[in-house]
């Protein structure tokens, strides 16, 4: 893609995805991509440092719920920033260290 962008499917599973993922990336900061299910898959294994949400009152239909039955602060995480905008919230969640 242009600006030097590749996405690799990885199918050994979400440990083995990150191990890659983390190896492009040469130290800098890995960003995880894909549906509902495989970010609830990541939280779950405790593998996630920083969830960045950006809320916004639409009503989209029942969708997936992304933290239905996760406990966050059960599995370390806590609110670090909270910014309100004209048409979204931003919600910054990071794990305890």
């Amino acid at each position: 893609m242009a600006g030097g962008t590749e996405f690799h499917f990885v199918t050994a599973g979400i440990h083995a995805a990150l191990e890659q993922a983390t190896a492009a990336a040469g130290g800098r900061d890995v960003r995880l991509g894909g549906g509902v299910a495989t970010i609830r898959q990541y939280l779950r294994a405790g593998l996630v440092d920083e969830v960045h949400l950006a809320i916004r009152p639409v009503l989209l239909g029942s969708g997936e719920h992304l933290l239905h039955d996760i406990d966050m602060h059960a599995l370390g995480y806590e609110c670090a920033k909270l910014v309100t905008g004209e048409r979204a919230t931003h919600v910054f969640l990071r794990k305890r260290a």
